[in-house]
């Protein structure tokens, strides 16, 4: 079993690889109380005035549900309001979440990792760069729009918005495999994202986070897919120092055993 794990673990390709790491390594080291999650989560403030730029990364390596301690009132968010007093959910609810959320992360970034982008690490990891741009100038905007501020500044950590991003650009490139939810009914790929945030709404998390997910992969879908057939021009063309970053390996199909192909057709000779 351990083997097996560790095979799988190994055969991941790299970015997901990494992410899945860093995402379970500050998970459980905020459960054993070795980081404050209050020091990982988007704050504003402290990003601009402390020059705190790590928070611009760590509330994407987050997953898990948190409570703040208002007074007297023990108040559960599925993303917390930021307080003095943030806690990490202690009962099996935040373990099914975590694990709920890990294998997402896990299948679907793999999936886009080793088919979708296959070969193309760079231009992977510029979609989750700008996802990640995308969600946190989405929640800074936000927070200063009247009658909306309140509900963008419940939104401290980015990781399950993401995930869904992912999941929804996944969907949409694959829209007609047929999925089945808990065995309970049957769906396509492209109503994934819309099952997913159903989900959240039954069980009483905060729509907002899986929203956001699915606006910035419809963003990043139509930038990528739709409009350069509409216009012939790419407007998510990957830097050049990105792709310096990595080493893509050349995609290569393997030929199937005892298969002959046939010769190319002999030149006619042209008799005078």
């Amino acid at each position: 079993m351990a083997q097996a794990v560790e095979e799988w673990y190994k055969q991941m390709p790299i970015i997901t690889r990494t992410y899945l790491t860093a995402a379970i390594v500050t998970t459980i080291g905020c459960s054993l109380d070795i980081i404050s999650p209050f020091n990982l989560c988007l704050h504003p403030t402290l990003v601009v005035k402390q020059y705190q730029f790590w928070r611009l990364i760590t509330n994407f390596l987050f997953f898990r549900k948190m409570v703040t301690r208002l007074g007297n009132d023990l108040r559960i968010f599925f993303i917390p309001v930021v307080s003095d007093n943030l806690l990490v959910l202690p009962d099996a609810d935040r373990d099914l979440d975590f694990l709920f959320h890990m294998f997402f992360l896990a299948r679907y970034c793999k999936l886009l990792e080793e088919n979708s982008f296959r070969g193309r690490t760079a231009d992977f990891f510029y979609m989750l760069l700008f996802g990640a741009t995308f969600l946190t100038g989405t929640v800074l905007i936000g927070g200063m729009i009247p009658y909306l501020s309140e509900s963008f500044a419940k939104i401290i950590f980015l990781s399950n918005s993401l995930t869904l991003m992912m999941v929804y650009v996944w969907s949409k490139q694959n829209p007609f495999i047929h999925m089945s939810f808990l065995g309970l009914f049957t769906f396509t790929a492209a109503y994934l994202p819309w099952v997913l945030l159903g989900f959240s709404v039954f069980v009483g998390a905060s729509a907002w986070v899986d929203l956001l997910g699915m606006i910035a992969g419809h963003a990043y879908y139509f930038l990528e897919d739709v409009y350069p057939q509409m216009t012939g021009r790419r407007p998510l063309r990957t830097p050049s120092f990105i792709k310096a970053l990595f080493a893509d390996e050349a995609v290569v199909v393997a030929r199937p055993a005892n298969v002959r192909f046939a010769p190319p057709p002999a030149e006619e000779v042209h008799q005078d």
